[in-house]
């Protein structure tokens, strides 16, 4: 990637906190209004669309899912998290006070299957100059700690040292879901193609997220506090189905890509990683709908269920009214949208898990 586009470093989390990006600022406005960052993307650039799976972006996207509270996850988060003092550089970058990641953490896949490996080469070849800038933006106003500090005395060695605590967490965190996480990919990847051949690839962006709209000249990530204009400057747009990005999806603007979860992406967690303390909610309700009453702690709509989960938009609305008939969720309207919510009945049998 050209040096003056990594410099405009920083992922964009698009649900509840924007991770930092620079650019030019519009007032762009969606329908339905509200602030949204808009992406320049023509008709042309449908074309230059493709897919990729990144190990590296699935590394940066649970060190995001650490930091959450996803029913789902538990049971894995409660395996990870007690070895990250091993990993300080690590923890202190992607774990930071900011929940900030450096862009040259996130650069465009080379292929659509890459390894860490590779992946981890280019970052190593990152300018030092960018890296140290891009490291020192997470932690502004802070006291930063030793494994910071590194970073400006000797930017080379800091860098290795990360580089090194990524292979070490991606062997503990993310190895033993690599096969699922792989598959889940490359199935996401399949059926979206076949849908590309059948429906066109307009179809295909504006299914790929709630958030995500597409207006014929620019794509359009709703997002309730900031407005931004990027342009791709010519570059691919690349989609990365990321198992650990959950029902979120992340754009990041220097690379071109967009890190949206696959579908099904709640698979990957029912097997082995579903806590143990839910086994009789899931018995009750079955893993699906457990999963979604445990998501309705705040109002959600069916589109944001279904993004969540990976689930149809039928199937999502079929779980929401079985919920709502008995009586374990409530429904209002907002505008045009129904938004579900639990009941105290629900709240009652989520908290009776763990009793």
């Amino acid at each position: 990637m050209p040096g003056n586009a990594r410099a405009r470093y920083g992922v964009a989390r698009i649900r509840s906190t924007v991770l930092e990006w620079s650019g030019a600022v519009g007032r762009i406005r969606c329908r339905g209004g509200g602030p949204v960052i808009a992406w320049e993307f023509g008709a042309a650039d449908l074309a230059r669309l493709r897919f990729a799976h990144s190990p590296l972006a699935e590394v940066v996207a649970s060190a995001f899912a650490l930091r959450g509270d996803d029913w789902l996850q538990a049971s894995w988060r409660a395996t990870v998290t007690p070895s990250l003092p091993r990993w300080p550089t690590f923890r202190a970058v992607l774990l930071g006070p900011r929940g900030y990641a450096p862009d040259f953490l996130t650069p465009p896949p080379r292929s659509s299957h890459p390894t860490l490996s590779e992946e981890l080469a280019d970052v190593a070849a990152t300018p030092l100059d960018e890296v140290v800038a891009q490291i020192l933006a997470g932690w502004p106003g802070h006291d930063a700690p030793p494994e910071i500090a590194l970073f400006v005395r000797d930017p080379q060695a800091a860098l290795g040292r990360l580089l090194a605590e990524i292979r070490a967490y991606f062997a503990v965190a993310v190895q033993p879901l690599w096969p699922r996480l792989r598959s889940a990919a490359e199935t996401e990847i399949a059926t979206r193609g076949r849908a590309a051949v059948s429906h066109g690839a307009r179809m295909l962006v504006h299914e790929l997220h709630p958030k995500l709209g597409w207006d014929g000249s620019a794509l359009q990530l709703r997002y309730p506090h900031k407005n931004a204009h990027w342009s791709l400057g010519g570059h691919d747009l690349t989609l990365l189905p990321t198992g650990f990005a959950g029902g979120e999806i992340y754009a990041m603007p220097s690379g071109g890509t967009l890190w949206y979860a696959p579908r099904g992406f709640g698979n990957l967690w029912t097997e082995t990683d579903q806590p143990a303390d839910g086994a009789h909610l899931s018995a009750l309700l079955g893993p699906t709908r457990a999963a979604v009453l445990s998501l309705l702690t705040t109002p959600h709509s069916t589109g944001e269920i279904a993004a969540r989960l990976g689930l149809a938009a039928g199937t999502a609305s079929h779980h929401l009214t079985t919920l709502r008939d008995s009586g374990l969720a409530s429904v209002e309207r907002a505008g045009r949208r129904l938004l579900y919510q639990r009941t105290l009945l629900g709240d009652q049998l989520l908290s009776s898990r763990t009793g």
